[in-house]
């Protein structure tokens, strides 16, 4: 089953009076429980893909489908439930709010969903303890390493068991053995049926994914398993 599918996306912004294409024409698609990593240098476009795909932006032209639903046209309201509901968002600076607790923080979209407190909770430990962190959910941000509050976003982005994980440089603040140990994590959610989509420049990042996407000046190069872009400049 594809779990998303793009045909012929294309983007512009406009500036004063002209229209700047910053996506150009892309199609592709990623099946259920894939593992994807979309690199490219800076400007090439990665960013503004993952929001599209993020239901964050709308494409200009083009086709969306997540799970087979076409999501052209839906109004804000719907694409923030398919946002809530069926996406996890995984950033390079955590956003984790820093008065609250780990749990606190990773049941914050299980409140937005209506869900009870006591549920919430509960759920919300259940996820730390799938990225190793059961034994920090009272504590806060500032009492936590750099990949501990990464760790804290992911099983945020995960509480809600969305369809798909998108990670924009979800290694990007940390060192590299903290870096490792997400990546770790990425795999375990993948072989436990995670489809993953993950932004990245570093291309020993890259080399976890299944499968690479690669963006040049807002088109698509072409798309490899992930070894195979082992040189390729970022």
């Amino acid at each position: 089953m594809k779990m998303l599918e793009l045909k012929g996306i294309c983007k512009n912004y406009t500036q004063g009076k002209l229209d700047v294409p910053v996506l150009r024409d892309i199609s592709f698609s990623v099946e259920e429980g894939e593992y994807v990593a979309v690199m490219g240098p800076s400007g090439s476009g990665k960013t503004t893909l993952m929001n599209i795909v993020g239901c964050l932006d709308t494409p200009t032209a083009g086709e969306y489908l997540l799970a087979g639903e076409n999501l052209g046209g839906q109004s804000d309201k719907k694409l923030s439930q398919v946002r809530l509901h069926s996406i996890g968002f995984v950033f390079q600076s955590f956003y984790l709010l820093p008065r609250q607790s780990a749990v606190e923080n990773v049941a914050l979209p299980l409140l937005y969903a209506g869900v009870r407190r006591r549920e919430r909770m509960r759920i919300a430990r259940q996820a730390l303890q799938r990225v190793g962190l059961g034994d920090r959910a009272d504590f806060k941000p500032s009492q936590l390493s750099g990949g501990q509050c990464q760790r804290v976003a992911i099983a945020r982005a995960i509480v809600n068991n969305p369809k798909i994980l998108l990670a924009d440089e979800p290694t990007g603040a940390l060192d590299t053995q903290s870096g490792e140990q997400i990546m770790e994590i990425f795999q375990r959610l993948n072989d436990e049926g995670v489809t993953i989509v993950m932004i990245t420049h570093e291309p020993d990042i890259a080399r976890h994914a299944q499968r690479t996407v690669h963006l040049r000046d807002g088109r698509l190069i072409d798309t490899a398993p992930a070894a195979a872009f082992g040189e390729v400049e970022a």
